[in-house]
């Protein structure tokens, strides 16, 4: 195993790091965000674990000899249960935490010099000393940030991706790694896609994993491919009135071909369209995704005036992108026009707009952050303090 490569030095300075690692090579960077000392409690993460709108799952190794045997339990877990757990070897996972908390929605955030289309989710890993899932590739980019505790990696690219048979974890068959560090408090471990890596606990820890999306070319084109079906309306029935008799009338003729193609030259796409395809479907939420409208409701004069002296926020669950010619909220479409189209832009990139940016935006565009508003999408930020 050969030494880890040296870590780029803190901050973290994002045009080195996209040209020099992202989707290349593994990066070990000491001391990444040296205040860092975790985000949640086990209370608070077994307290998560519990409930049914939160993804959670408990991996248990236990030895056999010389053998590992692996357990695999998908929540909701009983708090009861959890405080039962042995002293050795769990790892407790609990996924899409910043779509339940600011604090992990901030965390996920601190990555904004990468695409929002790319973000993904933000999952923590708190492990008993031995814990950890195995030796296991992942098919996206991730940062590993420890919070409480350290963790021990090993990790490296290898040719060999055979899974051992019968597992209920995709778990290595032959795992050579070339690289390994100890990881302590706000350390972190950026891996691309396909880095074989195994991380287990030296101490009680978290691990905060910062993963990213990464379609595959099916999905994207099963996901296309409803889009044009759903917007399919072309107009016109086969017709032939030139047809001729025949004596061969199991024969797909050369006429018969070009009068069906015909009928198809309207269904044409565009880029354009293929645009507005992809944001609706990267703004769409997670099916497990729930918005919770205020009770009450401002009115729309009063949520401008509120508005306009304390600014608005996006909804950690809202996605929002837009490209020149529209705005993408959470699936829906919005076009872009005039100076308002600035702000929303804005509004896009920094999830909030300042009070004096609100109090300056025309009627339309504050009626639509009203709907967005009333819909859960957005709030008045001083709801938020």
């Amino acid at each position: 195993m050969n030494a880890t490569p040296p870590p780029l030095p803190p901050p973290l300075d994002p045009a080195a790091f996209v040209r020099r690692y992202w989707h290349k090579r593994p990066l070990l960077m000491r001391a990444a965000l040296p205040d860092f000392g975790g985000l949640f409690s086990t209370r608070e993460l077994f307290a998560l674990a519990a409930r049914d709108d939160v993804e959670s799952r408990l991996v248990v190794r236990t030895r056999d000899g010389r053998r590992d045997r692996w357990t695999l339990e998908h929540g909701p877990f009983r708090p009861r249960a959890l405080n039962r757990l042995p002293a050795r070897d769990w790892t407790l996972l609990v996924q899409g935490l910043n779509l339940h908390d600011d604090r992990a929605d901030a965390l996920m955030r601190r990555f904004d010099f990468l695409p929002f289309t790319r973000l993904d989710d933000v999952m923590v890993s708190l492990a008993a000393p031995g814990g950890g899932v195995g030796p296991h590739l992942d098919s996206y980019d991730v940062f590993l940030l420890q919070g409480t505790g350290r963790r021990h990696w090993r990790y490296g690219a290898q040719r060999d991706h055979a899974f051992k048979p019968g597992l209920p974890l995709k778990i290595l068959a032959r795992f050579a790694p070339r690289h390994a560090a100890t990881l302590g408090p706000g350390d972190m471990l950026y891996l691309p896609p396909s880095i074989a890596h195994d991380g287990v606990a030296v101490d009680p820890c978290t691990t905060y994993s910062i993963g990213f999306r990464a379609a595959a070319a099916t999905e994207l084109a099963e996901a296309w491919l409803d889009a044009v079906r759903d917007s399919v309306d072309l107009q016109g029935r086969y017709r032939d009135p030139d047809l001729t008799a025949t004596r061969t009338p199991a024969a797909l003729d050369a006429a018969s071909v070009a009068r069906f193609a015909a009928l198809l030259r309207g269904f044409r796409r565009t880029p354009r369209d293929f645009a507005r395809f992809l944001g609706t479907w990267l703004s769409e939420p997670k099916p497990a995704v729930v918005f919770a409208p205020p009770a009450p409701a401002l009115a729309a004069a009063a949520f401008a005036r509120v508005a306009a002296r304390h600014g608005v926020a996006l909804d950690r669950r809202t996605q929002m992108l837009y490209d020149g010619h529209a705005a993408y909220v959470n699936g829906m479409v919005t076009p872009l026009r005039g100076h308002a189209a600035t702000a929303l832009r804005e509004l896009a990139n920094r999830r909030a707009l300042p009070a004096a940016r609100v109090a300056a935006l025309p009627a339309p565009t504050l009626a639509l952050l009203h709907d967005w508003y009333r819909d859960g999408y957005l709030h008045a930020a001083h709801s938020l303090l």
